[in-house]
């Protein structure tokens, strides 16, 4: 049986260990050693690490685990599960199958607006025990969401095939773009930002609006903020019976909460800009997107 890593020696060594769906490939990493960054593999990424929640498929049996999962920087999934109970138990007859297990994250707008479904990861993968040796490769931060799962057995499971399916169709992300990707930076705390801005900035919402094709914002009942990442920010508007979701790319890529403030500030000041150009007319018009 695994142990749960509370179990093991505080003095733990910490060791030194993005983008939209649209965009191109993006080179990340340190120095001159940069590698190419799928997009499908980042955002696969971020849904399973900010997701408090996944469903974990053994044979005929599907079940909920709920802040049951963390993910190690190799894209190792990690679920905490009791043995003593009958999930438990099929992951001892599952372990070492390839491709006995299965795992489902339905990542949503974080915010209300309807079709909230913004992407659907489906993963297949293999079964082991956790070994704890592996914590010695895990940064501080994962090593803490490991600590914060609940006190049971744990297993790891390994991923050997990846599909990623969103409202303009599906596909599968190579293995190793996945474990080469990382989460985008704002990922795990996407929804907190967008809720803040959706319940208590509607005046920079409005603002921000302008940047976005007029007669498009003359049909909307409301501007909704509906995903952020490190490159960018897309706003809904929102008409009785349909939406369309515009991106606003930002100046710079954003990797810190103040650099999404800045970056915000940065579109505001655009806004500004263009109104200096073209100021409202006396009939009140919306000056031309460019």
């Amino acid at each position: 049986m695994a142990f749960h890593p509370a179990r093991r020696p505080a003095d733990l060594a910490d060791a030194a260990p993005a983008t939209d769906s649209n965009a191109t490939a993006k080179a990340s990493g340190a120095g001159a050693h940069a590698v190419l960054t799928d997009p499908d593999a980042v955002a696969v990424r971020s849904a399973l690490s900010a997701t408090p929640s996944l469903r974990l498929r053994l044979d005929d049996t599907d079940v909920d685990l709920v802040e049951s999962h963390a993910v190690l920087p190799d894209g190792t999934v990690v679920l905490a599960v009791d043995p003593m109970t009958r999930t438990g138990g099929l992951l001892v007859a599952a372990r070492g199958r390839p491709g006995a297990v299965r795992l489902d994250v339905t990542q949503l707008v974080p915010v209300a607006v309807r079709s909230r479904v913004r992407a659907r990861v489906r993963m297949l993968g293999t079964a082991h025990r956790f070994d704890p040796a592996s914590l010695d490769s895990c940064d501080t931060d994962t090593v803490m969401s490991l600590l914060d799962l609940p006190p049971v057995a744990l297993w790891a499971v390994e991923p050997i095939a990846i599909g990623l399916a969103r409202d303009i169709g599906g596909t599968t992300v190579d293995i190793s773009a996945y474990r080469a990707a990382r989460p985008d930076p704002l990922a795990a705390d996407e929804a907190a930002h967008l809720q803040h801005l959706a319940q208590r900035h509607s005046g920079v919402l409005n603002q921000l609006a302008t940047l976005v094709d007029p007669a498009l914002m003359a049909r909307s009942a409301r501007v909704i903020p509906v995903a952020v990442d490190a490159d960018g920010i897309v706003l809904r508007a929102e008409t009785p019976d349909t939406h369309t979701d515009v991106r606003l790319p930002f100046a710079r890529r954003v990797v810190t909460n103040a650099g999404l403030a800045e970056a915000l500030r940065t579109l505001l000041a655009e806004v500004a800009r263009r109104r200096s150009h073209h100021p409202p007319t006396a009939g009140g018009e919306r000056p031309s997107a460019a």
